[in-house]
């Protein structure tokens, strides 16, 4: 006989406990579970800092037991970063499908400085910068790994794309990596220092990011754009 007990269903069935236990997630594997905790960390970060949060305040806050966050989280720094992660995904999903699928130059770079411009001065973001910052100085690698999943990558694609252009002879660029950075400074013209520290309390509006990456990519252009490109550009004005 054996050792597993059962337990009838509705149909008069029996179904072992076993059974049962496989459609129930393992210790660590409830992604709804997970969910909750990195609700719960997200609202006492953005409201105490990273320094101030303790584990405590967010077990309180996500409604967990003490033993079950660590089941998940090994320590207050592993879930700062499961959640810097998901915001970072969550508000840069669709921004560098622009670069993915072009238009014209003109045009791509415009929507993509204007999508970046919004996003790196949305609250969100903001709120994430300071705390990230906050916790810099005595958690060096937090920095570095923040950086490196967000700006970095983000820059890389970037000069992935300035590089194509410069393939098919629309932009002549000698170093592509510092003209990356060139273009989302013009696109963000100041915008993101303001609101860091406070002297911009409210996110910029739509129509404000827009008048500002354009004219940023019209100086780029001006600076970059090859006589193919400006050909390319009467011809569409035409």
């Amino acid at each position: 006989m054996s050792g597993a007990t059962s337990n009838k269903d509705r149909t008069g069935q029996y179904s072992s406990d076993a059974a049962t236990n496989r459609r129930r997630p393992s210790a660590g594997n409830d992604p709804v579970k997970r969910q909750q905790i990195i609700d719960g960390a997200r609202r006492v970060f953005m409201r105490l800092g990273f320094d101030a949060a303790s584990m405590n305040d967010i077990t309180r806050e996500a409604g967990v037991s003490k033993g079950t966050i660590y089941v998940y989280f090994a320590s207050k720094e592993e879930l700062f970063e499961a959640l810097v992660e998901e915001e970072r995904t969550a508000i840069f999903r669709n921004l560098y499908e622009t670069l993915d699928n072009p238009g014209d130059l003109r045009s791509t770079l415009t929507r993509f400085g204007t999508g970046l411009a919004l996003r790196i001065t949305s609250n969100k973001v903001i709120l994430a910068q300071r705390v990230v910052i906050g916790a810099a100085d005595r958690i060096p690698e937090l920095g570095r790994r923040f950086y490196e999943r967000g700006p970095k990558h983000g820059h890389e694609r970037l000069v992935a794309f300035l590089s194509k252009a410069v393939e098919r002879d629309l932009l002549d660029i000698r170093d592509v990596t510092l003209a990356a950075y060139q273009l989302t400074e013009l696109c963000l013209a100041g915008l993101a220092r303001q609101r860091l520290f406070g002297f911009r309390p409210d996110a910029p509006t739509q129509e404000e990011v827009e008048r500002i990456a354009s004219a940023g990519v019209d100086m780029f252009l001006k600076t970059y754009g090859t006589a193919k490109l400006a050909a390319l550009e009467r011809a569409r004005e035409s």
